[in-house]
């Protein structure tokens, strides 16, 4: 089956689309991939994103707009992805849409909420679609992330030691496949979400990222800032947990700043905060007893990140998923790809003891395409392993 898989992360900037070809065969599930294409959002519609995402109020009007505005970017990439990664023949997209809160209170979601209205994509495509992923878990219990802790396992499981996937997105989250309790996925916290927040502070909103962590390189960190942000207690509570930017945004650095007193030059800001998702990375693979990372998401393309983290790991290895055949960029892409396809085949998406839900369930919301609802067979089992093949020559 030919499967797009389709995904905004939390840092808003763009959407992307990773096809794929994928089957199921006995208890091995093979994913062949396609390719990736990625557009960015109008810049019209990611400045009423950024101005509706908490701690700002918004309104439903402001909701509805961008639920369709969101919705009409994803369908204009999925019969982009269509067209050039599937040659007008995928059989299915996947849509994880864009997070816009996360409801979580005393360790507990109670609710998620993503936008981007699928209709949208099944009405431009034809394809039937796969979405609303996240909910089906967080009413069995779950904390809804990291959701793509199943795949990651899958793929990871038949490595040596115990490898532990990472993803550095707006929100850094780790899975380990193997350990003594079985497999266990949380957020450790901000990735590039106070990276981001801090380059928009000291640039007054001239610049939204570290491109190349050109600014933290110059700068040095700020001891006692970083031990005041190192106290967050979110980093010290149990998991299974997630987080987002409703904790981890401009006025949480803001308040950080004020409460630390003493000026911080602006690289030294931006390298603070970028050592901060290296040491809070790091702390939770030692955690977990990690003997390698493969490590995936934007903040990979930045170089100083990467090396922060490098040296908080010391002697465990940190690899790109390139290395194991998923492309950094596109990794989870793919990860919800192979998750709506576990949807169709009425196999659960979730594992338990990752995302905390009292039983693992079948995922998401199903949009039927234009020839109305056909889904294949329900298979036996579910997988046990993910092999990842090369691309087609």
């Amino acid at each position: 089956m030919r499967v797009i898989g389709m995904m905004s992360g939390t840092s808003y900037d763009a959407v992307d689309a990773a096809a794929a070809e994928l089957t199921l065969t006995g208890d091995t599930l093979a994913l062949r991939p396609l390719g990736m294409v990625s557009a960015d959002y109008p810049p019209a519609l990611r400045a009423a994103l950024a101005a509706a995402l908490p701690p700002a109020a918004t309104t439903l009007r402001e909701v509805c707009r961008l639920d369709t505005g969101i919705g009409r970017a994803f369908a204009d990439l999925a019969v982009r992805a269509d067209r050039e990664l599937c040659g007008g023949r995928a059989d299915l997209v996947v849509s994880h849409g864009q997070t816009v809160y996360h409801w979580v209170e005393r360790g507990r979601v109670h609710g998620t909420l993503q936008l981007g209205a699928p209709a949208w994509i099944a009405e431009a495509t034809g394809r039937t679609v796969v979405s609303d992923l996240r909910t089906r878990d967080v009413a069995a219990g779950g904390q809804g992330a990291p959701l793509v802790s199943l795949v990651d396992v899958l793929w990871l499981r038949g490595r040596p030691g115990r490898p532990v996937a990472l993803n550095l997105g707006g929100i850094a989250n780790v899975t380990v496949a193997t350990g003594p309790a079985g497999p266990v996925a949380f957020d450790t916290g901000p990735g590039n979400a106070l990276v981001d927040a801090a380059v928009r502070l000291v640039t007054g909103g001239a610049r939204d990222v570290d491109e190349d962590g050109v600014l933290a390189a110059r700068g040095r960190v700020d001891p006692a800032l970083l031990r005041r942000l190192l106290a967050e207690p979110y980093y010290t509570a149990p998991a299974p947990k997630t987080t987002g930017k409703e904790l981890f945004h401009g006025e949480y650095l803001r308040a950080a700043l004020a409460a630390h007193g003493a000026p911080v030059a602006a690289e030294d800001l931006v390298a603070t905060v970028t050592r901060l998702t290296a040491e809070t990375v790091a702390g939770a693979v030692r955690g977990l007893g990690g003997t390698e990372v493969v490590s995936s998401g934007g903040g990979v393309r930045n170089p100083t990140l990467t090396a922060m983290l490098r040296a908080a790991l010391g002697r465990i290895p940190l690899r790109v998923s390139d290395e194991l055949g998923l492309p950094a960029a596109a990794k989870e892409a793919y990860a919800f790809a192979v998750l709506g396809f576990l949807t169709v085949l009425g196999l659960p998406g979730t594992l338990p003891g990752c995302t905390g839900a009292r039983h693992a369930r079948v995922l998401g919301s199903v949009t039927p395409g234009a020839h109305g609802l056909r889904l294949p067979r329900p298979a036996p089992a579910p997988p046990v392993r993910l092999d990842v093949l090369p691309p087609r020559r």
